[in-house]
């Protein structure tokens, strides 16, 4: 996963010059408007549509050449998906990095690897019979048809990516209604898609997108007939808009890991699998380690290895300094009450350019932000999306899995620990009852990342598909031949 397939580096620093003078150091509005549908070096964006109605129909369309197509055939597209996206990767990594303005550069490179090298296909989809007395049974998986997805702007095209790739193994076709805030990037990832399906083969518009999503977009898309499956990756209003829809629904919500380190674990370790992975992106991994909760006898020790990582400790004045900069008070419309909520201006930045804001200048060795807090502090209760990293003692076991779980608010997503105790690992574990539960590694292990396991972007833990995958975005079929086909 460390080098770049099938092109030198030379041509994909060109390529991406390219796109760069394209959208030039335009903000990004003007991204949007200049880039999200006109391509770039004198491309057009394939798939990319200005009224979704116009889209759906064009997406029903790809959806009835892919019902004529074998399993063979799309694996061919599903083939040559991954090969654009390993070639492709660093462009996605530059376009997302400088649309949004959040990340880095070289890790949304590597997970677009990840999304080309381990995002099932069409293996995933797994048939199975049965027979008995009265004959054979077949249950196979089939597709819904026309998918309405809607993806984030922390992972925009890697979602896009991972999504078209499951969605196709399955036999559907996609309509994209990306975030306002990275559609040049989603749009780029649609094109991507559309490209390799031509390249293989298949129609020239496989996927779909609008080149300005908005709710009324996204309402239209959850409402229209066509749309037999809506699959929303993204916070919690988006997910509860889509699960009224009325419309089956795969739903990958908001989380808030917690990470648990006890007195057996190995803490040289422990320290820099947290700092690994809560500086990922910068923390824009839902997964990603939110808190920490050290136990009393080694939690002074976690903190000076941290350090040895390219962590930075800040005291309680100046966490609360920071606090006031990355949250900010906004007023509720329905109640007239004032609660605080994560400035975006500060979502995925470097530790360095976070810690300039409350006066603190440091180099770009320091990753991570790290501060002694107690539990009711909001850095622990607020998923914060930035690598700042509380860390809060913990007199035992019992009362670290307590709080563990209470900071995780339910959300059932993502939980870590750093043991050597089976006991307490199982126990954690059981208590907090997360769709990801990471053992001794980075958070990032949980979706295949240097470890065992398939990839994804939506991890649908509101629904309860869980990781999902092309068997998740497939409904059963069952076919039964009585009293034949029994050969024993």
């Amino acid at each position: 996963m460390s080098e770049i397939s099938n092109l030198q580096v030379a041509q994909i620093e060109e390529i991406v010059r390219k796109v760069l003078h394209t959208i030039g150091n335009a903000n990004p509005e003007s991204i949007k408007k200049d880039f999200s549908s006109t391509g770039y070096n004198g491309r057009n964006f394939v798939g990319i549509y200005s009224d979704m109605n116009q889209a759906i129909d064009a997406a029903s369309k790809a959806y009835r050449a892919v019902r004529e197509m074998s399993v063979e055939q799309r694996e061919k597209i599903i083939t040559a998906i991954r090969e654009l996206t390993r070639n492709e990767a660093h462009i996605m990594a530059e376009l997302g990095v400088r649309e949004t303005g959040m990340g880095k550069v070289e890790h949304k490179r590597l997970k677009h690897l990840l999304v080309a090298d381990k995002t099932p296909g069409t293996e995933d989809l797994v048939t199975s019979a049965k027979t008995g007395d009265h004959g054979l049974t077949l249950v196979e998986m089939a597709p819904y048809g026309v998918i309405g997805s809607i993806t984030p702007s922390t992972n925009p095209s890697e979602t896009v990516i991972c999504n078209s790739i499951g969605m196709l193994a399955a036999g559907n076709s996609v309509v994209f209604n990306p975030h306002p805030n990275a559609v040049a990037t989603s749009n780029y990832a649609v094109d991507l898609v559309n490209r390799a399906s031509k390249m293989a083969g298949g129609p020239e518009v496989l996927v779909v997108s609008m080149d300005k999503p908005t709710l009324e977009s996204a309402a239209i898309m959850q409402s229209h007939p066509a749309i037999k499956l809506l699959v929303c990756t993204g916070g919690p209003g988006v997910v509860k808009a889509v699960l009224a829809s009325g419309k089956k629904a795969i739903c990958a919500g908001a989380g808030n890991p917690p990470v648990i380190v006890d007195e057996t674990a190995d803490i040289k370790k422990a320290a820099k699998d947290i700092i690994d992975g809560c500086t990922f992106d910068n923390n824009l991994p839902c997964i990603a380690e939110k808190e920490v909760f050290a136990l009393r006898p080694i939690k002074d020790e976690l903190i000076r290895e941290m350090q040895k990582n390219g962590a930075y400790l800040i005291n309680s004045i100046q966490a609360q300094q920071l606090a006031s900069v990355v949250l900010v008070d906004v007023t509720d419309k329905k109640t007239g009450k004032v609660k605080k909520v994560i400035n975006r201006e500060c979502v995925g930045r470097d530790a360095d350019v976070l810690l300039a804001k409350i006066g603190i200048n440091v180099g770009k060795d320091i990753r991570c932000i790290i501060c002694e807090t107690d539990f009711d502090h909001i850095f622990v209760q607020e998923e914060l999306m930035m690598p700042i990293l509380p860390i809060v003692e913990a007199a035992n076991i019992d009362e670290a899995i307590e709080m563990a779980v209470k900071a995780e608010h339910g959300n059932r997503h993502t939980a870590h620990m750093h043991s050597k105790n089976i006991d307490n690992l199982t126990r954690f574990a059981t208590a907090v009852e997360t769709t990801i539960f990471v053992k001794n590694a980075p958070s990032y292990a949980g979706i295949g990342f240097n470890a065992e396991g398939h990839a994804t972007f939506t991890i649908a833990g509101p629904t309860g598909e869980g990781l999902t995958s092309a068997r998740s975005f497939a409904r059963q079929r069952r076919c039964v031949m009585a009293d034949s086909f029994r050969i024993i």
